[in-house]
């Protein structure tokens, strides 16, 4: 059995899911005012996707964001994520200069998760736990922005996003049809039945799917996404209402105060 995820006093994979903002600023300057505005929010996390950030393949420019962000984020949960062209992020980068990426985020300290997407890394579970050792915490992630696979396929899906050893697993699928929207939800639900320690994140995109972001509890997604200016994924609701719809369900579900 795996120890509780606490990070910055969060416990994730219990009760009322997170709400994680994405920064999608081009610059610098715009990445840290945005941090330090969520920060001042009381946001549970936020994500740094450095796939939108212009000087992406410059390692010594992703540091000084790094080093921007340390003194604002504060209680604020960092979120490091690099997403490729090929799960819906805006560029492609070298394997190795995406390896490069994780480790400057880790020796860093300041990012208290590290997004790898498990399927477009060479050795996934070794960098994993190299992460690990270095302090930081791993999110084995994968999106399919065609479709939403066969519910078989999402449970092997799931099953070896949770195998590769990391501290939480996300699966994001796109759907066609409403009952596509209940396969996922059907799914979750399934695979923290059966893991109840193995914190999950998952998500139907786009409007048909928005349901799923604000249903976590229910079915066991522990991190749900909210816009905050640009969205990073089709289907993601306003950080402050989705915040507010959180909060209505998880009274409404006997959780008590927000």
């Amino acid at each position: 059995m795996r120890k509780p995820l606490c990070i910055k006093n969060r416990m994730i994979g219990q009760g009322k899911p997170l709400v994680c903002v994405p920064i999608m600023e081009p610059e610098k300057d715009g990445i840290i005012r945005m941090a330090g505005q969520l920060a001042a929010r009381s946001a549970d996390m936020v994500e740094w996707r450095v796939d939108a950030f212009s000087r992406a393949q410059d390692l010594n420019a992703v540091r000084e964001v790094l080093a921007g962000l340390a003194p604002v984020v504060g209680d604020t949960i960092l979120v490091y994520t690099f997403r490729s062209a090929k799960q819906g992020g805006l560029t492609e980068l070298d394997e190795d200069l995406v390896y490069d990426l994780h480790q400057i985020a880790a020796e860093s300290r300041t990012a208290d998760l590290i997004d790898v997407e498990l399927f477009s890394s060479g050795k996934p579970e070794k960098e994993i736990r190299c992460l690990q050792e270095m302090g930081a915490h791993v999110i084995a992630s994968h999106h399919d922005f065609a479709q939403t696979p066969e519910p078989e396929v999402m449970r092997e899906l799931l099953l070896r996003l949770m195998e590769s050893g990391a501290d939480i697993v996300k699966l994001a699928v796109m759907p066609q049809s409403a009952e596509d929207v209940l396969s996922l939800m059907r799914e979750t639900e399934a695979f923290h039945r059966a893991n109840p320690d193995v914190p999950a994140i998952t998500m139907s995109m786009g409007g048909l799917g928005s349901i799923s972001r604000a249903a976590g509890e229910t079915f066991g997604s522990c991190v749900t996404f909210g816009a905050f200016g640009q969205a990073s994924a089709p289907g993601q609701l306003p950080f402050e209402e989705l915040r507010q719809m959180l909060d209505i369900l998880h009274r409404a579900a006997g959780g008590g105060e927000g």
